[in-house]
């Protein structure tokens, strides 16, 4: 289970650079900061998925989780989204180091 904890956080990491590197490189273009909100990146990758989440959520769990969190997390930086999902997954995969060290007994 951790190393499919940290292959998701590895895939994560992946995408987040790829989003932020796709930021700078418009904000170069531009000239000026662009930054791509999580809504607008998913709408232009697969907006079916996109609205068949939206539905899900605001059917199965509540219509006012989906306006609350579900809308501010679309609003954030998909960058920064994916970063912090990377984050939470390799914290989830972490296996901490023998205490007593690699020789004791």
């Amino acid at each position: 289970m951790r190393f499919l904890l940290r292959l998701a956080s590895l895939v994560a990491l992946a995408v987040a650079v790829i989003a932020g590197t796709i930021d700078s490189i418009q904000s170069v273009a531009a000239s000026s900061v662009v930054i791509t909100p999580m809504g607008d990146a998913w709408q232009d990758l697969n907006p079916s998925s996109l609205e068949a989440l939206q539905s899900s959520i605001a059917y199965y769990i509540h219509p006012r989780f989906y306006t609350l969190a579900f809308q501010w997390l679309m609003l954030q930086p998909a960058f920064a989204v994916f970063l912090v999902l990377s984050l939470l997954l390799w914290m989830g995969g972490y296996k901490k180091p023998p205490a007593a060290g690699r020789f004791a007994a």
